[in-house]
């Protein structure tokens, strides 16, 4: 199946559909308007809420930070595709929020930074802070823009009719408009309990989407359970070893050994190095209420992932075995897996339950988008624009970080467009292609904090170093560039060339430690880390 072919959806949005979706609008509008009746006071209050959110809606923010659209398209099609494999991928998660919890959160509250990278600058200077800063600043061009991309394909089927480049790339500049708008004017306290809201949206689509195919599967679940057990859909668990060579397959990522692993420092990397949703813990009173927040938001996110993996099995059910639909057999045989989600809504879908679903899709694509901009702004405002200009200036320092947040969205829809074309020529599924993305800047990112937390070592150079050392690694173990340089090379095939994403973040965030713990400390606050 070609995923780089352009679908074309006979059915789409009628009538009811768009009064739902105008209904949405007007919510959101609404809701921003209502958070932002307070107005921000300084770059504090705009970028850090005075750090006075209640863990509970600070879960949800972070929540929909993290899973995004890759969620609402990527799960289901991995499901689909496979099998529930997937659900090994949740014990990084769970592993790296208990690590964030007991180590990083409690030292960036200790030293009262506005952004994880502001500590770097107490243990390693002023370069290593600028460093991160910009390095976290690629790394979510990179991760976003292709996020951004994932959630503009069901917006582009649904307002299109097909996933044409042009009309994605249309999709993503209306994602991108609408999270710019209301991050512009309420900073982060109307983006998080604006993310309240939507998050509500889009599980409450998830759950209906459920509840839907399974009305329109004519069998009953004991008869689903058994088709997919047959069809060793129902798998769970991979150790991802064998008694013979090679021992471990280096090409799947969703084994017990990899979540262990890679996903868990994946993780760990966004949780705890990531100013995305680092910021977002930030903005609770203390510590204890940071890690609270996390720790709900982990916690709420296994089922979530669940329900979406639930959502492909029944797909696969409804679209792959005529044997058990019958007459309501349907053909998608021509349809790209990462699109079948977004053509059950739009072409099986009741009237007005569909303008709830693209509703949901909506609401998952903004979400991590505003975020990020907000994030990408705090971090151009606070780690280069004022330590550049030493004096406060209250009206000048606001109008400034609402321009970087206009800045930040133009790049990022930049990303966006680059990922969209990226992923039409090497064809990837959507979750290791986003995955894979995110290991160019996390791996580096990654080895420096865990030197900085967990050792007296490291410097400025060293740090630098690191940082260019996981992103190298990083790049030339991506799938089609290792290929690459093995053929340039006259190298045999080898595990390297088709090296699953977390391996990537293994192998990548290890060289990047080694490099960084060469350094010397040479500043009074490393001695005394």
């Amino acid at each position: 199946m070609d995923e780089s072919q352009p679908v074309s959806l006979a059915v789409g949005l009628g009538p009811f559909d768009w009064v739902v979706l105008t209904a949405y609008g007007l919510l959101l509008v609404g809701s921003g308007w209502w958070f932002s009746r307070r107005a921000a006071t300084s770059t504090e209050d705009y970028f850090m809420a005075g750090r006075s959110m209640p863990a509970w809606a600070v879960a949800f923010s972070l929540l929909a930070t993290a899973q995004s659209a890759a969620t609402f398209v990527g799960v289901p099609q991995a499901s689909y595709d496979k099998n529930l494999t997937y659900v090994t991928s949740m014990l990084g998660p769970i592993l790296a929020a208990i690590i964030t919890v007991a180590l990083f959160l409690p030292a960036y509250y200790k030293r009262n930074v506005h952004s994880p990278y502001h500590m770097l600058e107490t243990r390693f200077g002023p370069g290593a802070r600028a460093a991160t800063s910009w390095t976290y600043l690629l790394g979510r061009v990179l991760a976003n823009g292709a996020r951004t991309y994932i959630g503009a394909l069901p917006l582009s089927l649904a307002v299109f009719g097909d996933t044409s480049l042009p009309h994605v790339v249309m999709s993503i500049v209306a994602i991108m408009s609408i999270a710019t708008v209301y991050t512009f004017f309420g900073g982060i306290r109307s983006v998080i309990w604006t993310d309240v809201i939507q998050v509500c949206v889009y599980l409450g689509a998830a759950v209906v989407a459920l509840f839907v195919l399974c009305n329109r599967i004519p069998a009953s679940g004991g008869e689903i359970f058994s088709a997919l057990q047959q069809g060793g859909k129902l798998e769970t668990m991979s150790f991802g070893m064998s008694p013979t060579k090679p021992y471990i397959d280096w090409g799947d990522g969703m084994t017990v050994l990899t979540g262990l692993t890679g996903w868990m420092l994946l993780n760990l990397a966004v949780s705890s190095t990531d100013q995305d949703l680092v910021q977002r813990s930030l903005t609770c009173k203390n510590s204890v209420e940071a890690g609270k927040s996390l720790m709900l938001a982990t916690a709420i996110g296994v089922p979530v992932v669940l329900v979406f993996l639930a959502i492909g099995l029944l797909l696969h059910i409804y679209y792959q075995r005529p044997d058990i639909m019958g007459a309501a057999a349907t053909n998608v045989t021509s349809i790209p897996s990462k699109d079948v989600f977004a053509t059950f809504i739009l072409s099986e879908m009741p009237a007005g339950v569909r303008g709830l679903m693209i509703a949901g899709v909506l609401a998952i694509g903004p979400i991590g988008i505003n975020a990020t901009i907000n994030s990408m702004a705090s971090t151009l405002v606070q780690d280069t624009y004022e330590k550049i200009v030493k004096t406060r200036d209250t009206r000048r320092d606001l109008f400034v970080s609402r321009m970087m947040v206009v800045l930040c969205a133009v790049v990022l829809a930049s990303g966006a467009i680059i990922a969209a074309w990226v992923q039409s020529v090497y064809e990837m599924k959507l979750i290791p292609f986003a995955l894979g993305v995110m290991a160019l800047a996390y791996t580096g990112l990654l080895a420096v904090f865990l030197t900085a937390i967990l050792s007296k070592r490291g410097s400025t150079k060293s740090v630098i170093a690191a940082l260019v050392t996981g992103f190298v690694v990083a790049l030339m173990l991506q799938p089609g560039v290792a290929t690459w340089w093995h053929v340039q090379l006259n190298l045999p095939q080898s595990a390297l060339t088709n090296l699953a994403s977390p391996w990537i973040m293994v192998l990548g965030t290890s060289a990047a430690l080694v490099v960084c713990l060469v350094g010397k400390p040479v500043s009074r606050d490393s001695r005394e880390s």
